[in-house]
């Protein structure tokens, strides 16, 4: 804490003592507004200037501004501004001393009647005036506010008070995490929650997050995805299914990735990726319109209409296109990691054909998707949970979608066959041991939930997160996040 940030927290701790030693009480059990601001300028807003009513009103609120010793105070709430006005010839004696240890920041309750000055500021005129939140911290200096971007994320509330359009963005990113189980129910989805802690680490390629049960003397891994969970329950019956939910995964922080995010997961019986190539556009599309009115936005100067049908291209095609790299003539692993370094990707540390393939294009390709992409039809070797292609062995039938050069969402024709499974499996195990840990484990119960009879399925995978930066313009994901992962201050 700074020496002047000392100096004003000492002052509103002497103003507090005032308040007690008259026995008031700043910080109440509770208290009833029954007015909002925004409310009020809406009805009021053909008032004339130099008009009082008799209408009556309680509001509650942050004072942003105090003026000419308290006659005039701005008062925020959750819904706008409104401005106080707080006169003698309107208030008791107890109030008007009340009102001088009124400092920024504040949380007031008001009660009065309507007006309007003659400058034309629709006013609450107080006739009861009460501290019902003594702040003891100083907002920052009102013209300059909280600019200071690591110390608008360390102090978010503080963030949210004072920049309406970082608390207008996170109401936005409210409103798609809404709209996202609107879409999903309207089509008959079931909402489910699964397990957070989990015994095996499964349902996607990442580094987990470890933790131990103490009663049960056991460790456990943070989930990095619901995938099998979810899957069970579609063995059970349940043929529609989604879950939005919080995974971890133990990975380095950047504009689109934080250790913790929000996720969104679908599984649709009797489906396969072509089913679900079909929900993931109209679910964006739903989404934007619901939120913003239109499918148009504007992304790095690129304006992209997100009503539009998704162009559908191979992995493989793209990496062709962009590099001139056929991968499908590499027969090994040798011949794959010399095909791309001839197009300036150093791929030495992988350990698959798939892996070389991934490699390549995250570093040639995923920059020029900007316009709404399903890149179709991955690597059999990165893809355990996926069905193989109906048309080629070495790929299955999985999908990422990409906006905006960024992957938003996945979708697989979900693997039902146990034996296969097994088999992958094993081989994500083999991957593990020669130090690939990201690799997924064997999940027995899993297999045996396959071998009860699952269901031909599409699966799909969204980042709630990802999605939020591209519909609120967003520069990153800690913007639409409201406590993003931090570096401990020294």
């Amino acid at each position: 804490m700074t020496t002047e940030s000392t100096i004003y927290r000492d002052s509103r701790l002497a103003k507090l003592q005032t308040l007690e030693e008259k026995g008031y009480n700043p910080y109440p059990y509770c208290f009833k507004p029954d007015a909002f601001a925004a409310d009020l300028q809406e009805k009021y807003k053909d008032l004339t200037p130099g008009t009082e009513t008799e209408d009556r009103v309680t509001i509650a609120g942050r004072a942003m501004a105090v003026r000419n010793s308290g006659m005039f105070i701005d008062l925020k709430d959750i819904s706008g501004k409104i401005q106080v006005f707080c006169h003698k010839s309107h208030l008791s004696e107890d109030n008007l001393a009340l009102l001088k240890c009124l400092d920024v920041g504040d949380i007031v309750g008001i009660s009065g009647f309507i007006r309007r000055t003659p400058r034309g500021e629709l006013s609450v005129a107080a006739e009861k005036f009460d501290i019902i939140s003594k702040s003891l911290q100083p907002l920052p200096e009102k013209f300059h506010g909280l600019t200071d971007i690591e110390a608008r994320y360390r102090q978010r509330y503080v963030d949210f008070i004072v920049n309406d359009e970082s608390k207008a963005l996170f109401q936005k990113r409210c409103q798609i995490t809404s709209a996202i189980r609107r879409y999903f129910e309207d089509h008959g989805f079931l909402e489910v929650e699964t397990p957070i802690l989990h015994p095996i680490m499964g349902g996607a390629n990442a580094k987990p997050f470890i933790t131990h049960h103490n009663a049960l003397d056991m460790d456990l891994f943070l989930r990095i995805a619901p995938e099998l969970y979810l899957k069970r329950l579609v063995v059970g019956g349940f043929d529609r299914v989604f879950e939005i939910g919080r995974n971890f995964r133990n990975e380095g922080i950047d504009k689109s990735h934080n250790p913790e995010f929000t996720a969104l997961e679908a599984y649709q019986a009797y489906a396969d990726y072509n089913d679900m190539a079909e929900l993931i556009p109209n679910l964006v599309r739903f989404v934007a319109e619901k939120v913003l009115g239109t499918t148009i936005i504007t992304v790095n100067g690129h304006e992209i209409d997100l009503g539009k049908p998704f162009v559908k291209k191979s992995m493989l095609d793209l990496i062709k296109e962009y590099t001139g790299a056929d991968f499908m003539q590499a027969e090994t692993l040798e011949q794959a990691k010399a095909l791309a370094q001839s197009v300036g990707v150093n791929a030495s540390d992988c350990i698959s054909w798939g892996k070389v393939v991934s490699e390549v294009f995250d570093a040639k390709v995923e920059e020029h998707l900007i316009q709404p992409t399903l890149v179709m039809d991955m690597p059999r070797d990165i893809s355990p949970l996926a069905k193989t292609h109906r048309s080629n062995p070495r790929l299955v039938e999985h999908f990422d979608a990409y906006i905006a050069g960024m992957e938003i969402g996945c979708a697989y024709s979900e693997l039902s066959n146990p034996l296969e499974q097994r088999a992958r499996f094993d081989a994500q195990c083999a991957d593990r041991e020669a130090g690939d840990d990201e690799a997924q484990m064997l999940d027995e119960d899993f297999i045996n939930a396959l071998e009860i009879g699952f269901p031909p399925s599409g699966g799909m995978g969204m980042g709630i997160d990802r999605l939020a930066i591209l519909l609120t313009g967003a520069e990153s994901i800690r913007d639409v996040i409201a406590f993003p992962t931090l570096r401990k201050r020294d």
